[in-house]
């Protein structure tokens, strides 16, 4: 009943945000006589400001056209070579007539960016991608609104999730691959990857996990306390409803991405409160820079997605209440999940200072499970300054991180690791490169 009205709210709204779209345009265009009256810019920014809060925000576009590679623009096509019911698997192919840049593009490492299912849209990590396709070939998972989804593809659980990584991997290549997973999917990709070496099948030659709760326990932050302090039964009686019957995906059971929304914005609501004030100041001196920069992030933070209800709550159960990767109880089908079994792909975690999402130390876990990459192998490295979104996006992502990532991925691109050099060793520390400063 929920979504129902909250779509009836959206609905009524519509109309509102749009007038006061138009409205705010009569009151700041400089042809209509009501713009040189007094209070104007006011009127003006307070009209733009109701818009915004009111608007429907849909899916955003990455909008990647053009990159520049050793100082050339070469152009920038989105493709989809592989599509599923729940997730696309997008590929940024750069094309260029330099010819000695396109020969420097082909010997480029490949990487496969697998990206959150949890609440917002792929486009959250355009940052992440641009900067990585200045040296890599990039291949991104776009994961699909569930209310997009009709009932008839069937359900969508945590199993699926690693099934279609272990799919994407080994189309993009496994043995040529390097994989990166950022926040929740850091998770089901161990899991991928750990069933393939399981099974003897080549793995990606480096894993490189960002900001995710490997292992919850340590240093749970608010999101980690609610999934573990409500009972299974609380969150499937609390939290998950039925589409609409105004979507392709009518009657699919979801947890909607307004509630995800919510949740994300009551976390801070004096830092939007603020954000949004100085949105409005912005707009009444004209500071048109500052003022696309928060309609740029807020078009990015505001839409958000459902996710598939089997899904969402075998994540809560299998990583926020059994820990069932840590205590080495998962199983993915009939296999259970041994990260042990990984020897012939390097590691690579990374954590931000200020992460309010996943806490300190919830990443780094991984190198514990991976005790069969030697130590040499495994590298930790820790953001100052940053917090949850500065990991993989803005100047601490570009100026910071990146570096980092760039040259990791660098080394075991030119030099795999193999799985006869692993060593039968008890479990290897990670070492930390060197920390970045504010």
């Amino acid at each position: 009943m929920l979504y129902q009205l909250y779509e009836t709210q959206r609905a009524l709204m519509s109309p509102f945000s749009e007038f006061a779209s138009a409205a705010a345009k009569l009151y700041s265009h400089p042809l209509s006589p009501f713009a040189h009256s007094p209070m104007a810019a006011r009127f003006s920014a307070g009209l733009d400001l109701m818009h915004r809060l009111a608007k429907d925000y849909e899916k955003p576009e990455f909008d990647i056209r053009g990159v520049d590679v050793d100082g050339v623009e070469v152009a920038v096509q989105e493709l989809v070579p592989l599509e599923k019911p729940f997730c696309r698997l997008l590929r940024f192919k750069r094309y260029t007539d330099n010819p000695a840049v396109l020969a420097k593009m082909k010997a480029q490492p490949t990487v496969l960016v697998v990206a959150p299912l949890s609440g917002h849209h792929s486009t959250l990590l355009r940052d992440t991608v641009k900067s990585l396709l200045r040296d890599h070939k990039v291949y991104i998972t776009d994961w699909t609104d569930a209310r997009m989804v009709s009932l008839d593809e069937g359900p969508f659980h945590l199993d699926d999730y690693v099934n279609y990584v272990q799919e994407f991997i080994r189309h993009v290549g496994a043995d040529q691959a390097h994989v990166i997973s950022v926040c929740q999917p850091t998770v089901p990709v161990l899991a991928a990857i750990s069933l393939m070496a399981s099974r003897g099948e080549p793995t990606p030659r480096s894993m490189t996990m960002m900001g995710g709760p490997i292992d919850a326990r340590k240093s749970p932050t608010a999101v980690n306390n609610l999934a573990m302090n409500k009972s299974h039964s609380w969150f499937e009686n609390n939290v998950i409803y039925r589409v609409p019957p105004n979507f392709p995906g009518a009657g699919r059971a979801v947890y909607p991405g307004f509630l995800q929304h919510t949740g994300f914005v009551a976390m801070n609501p004096d830092r939007h409160l603020s954000s949004h004030y100085d949105y409005f100041l912005d707009l009444v001196r004209g500071d048109d820079d500052s003022a696309e920069a928060h309609r740029k992030f807020y078009d990015e933070y505001n839409a958000v997605l459902d996710m598939p209800a089997e899904y969402y709550l075998d994540t809560i159960k299998t990583v926020f209440q059994d820990f069932a990767l840590v205590n080495g109880t998962w199983k993915v089908g009939d296999d259970l999940v041994r990260p042990q079994d990984i020897s012939g792909t390097a590691l690579l975690t990374v954590e931000g200072e200020l992460d309010d999402i996943s806490g300190a130390g919830q990443t780094r876990a991984a190198h514990e499970l991976c005790s069969g990459i030697p130590a040499s192998h495994q590298y930790h490295y820790d953001a100052i300054g940053a917090g949850h979104y500065g990991i993989f996006s803005g100047r601490r992502w570009r100026e910071m991180v990146y570096p980092e990532v760039r040259s990791f991925i660098a080394k075991y691109d030119a030099a795999p690791l193999t799985a006869s050099a692993a060593t039968s060793s008890k479990r290897p520390a990670a070492r930390s490169r060197s920390k970045a400063t504010t």
